[in-house]
């Protein structure tokens, strides 16, 4: 197994994708797979530290839980209001309201913090633990 370095600069990490990439055909338990590990965890930890995901929008939250259960905008009247207040959630025209966030939270389990726009700065806020 090759000496293994931490990933600092963007020449190492594409150096390192490279090379995750040769290995994922890698058997079980062998000296490539152990390599193949440790090169993914280095990887997954220049990206949080370089590029990190973050929340989507609440109108993405949303658009994305209608698509997986297959819901049109009608469908989420009783959570947000009228037509065209889904309407106005879903092009981003109109915030989420917190009772609207509890609805949509209870009733198609999306995270609240999506739907507010991501976690609580403070530690102590409640809506920041609800998922």
């Amino acid at each position: 197994m090759p000496e293994i370095q931490p990933i600092r600069t963007k020449r190492d990490y594409d150096e390192a994708l490279a090379r995750v990439d040769a290995l994922m055909d890698a058997e079980p338990d062998s000296a490539e797979d152990r390599e193949l590990d440790l090169l993914v965890d280095l990887v997954v930890a220049y990206e949080d530290r370089h590029e990190p995901m973050g929340y989507p929008s609440p109108e993405e939250a949303i658009k994305y839980c209608m698509e997986q259960r297959g819901l049109e905008p009608r469908d989420l009247v009783p959570f947000i209001g009228s037509r065209a207040k889904v309407s106005e959630v879903l092009f981003g025209r109109r915030r989420v309201t917190i009772p609207m966030a509890c609805a949509l939270h209870e009733n198609l389990d999306i995270p609240v913090g999506s739907l507010l726009g991501g976690p609580s700065a403070r530690p102590d806020d409640p809506w920041s633990q609800v998922e």
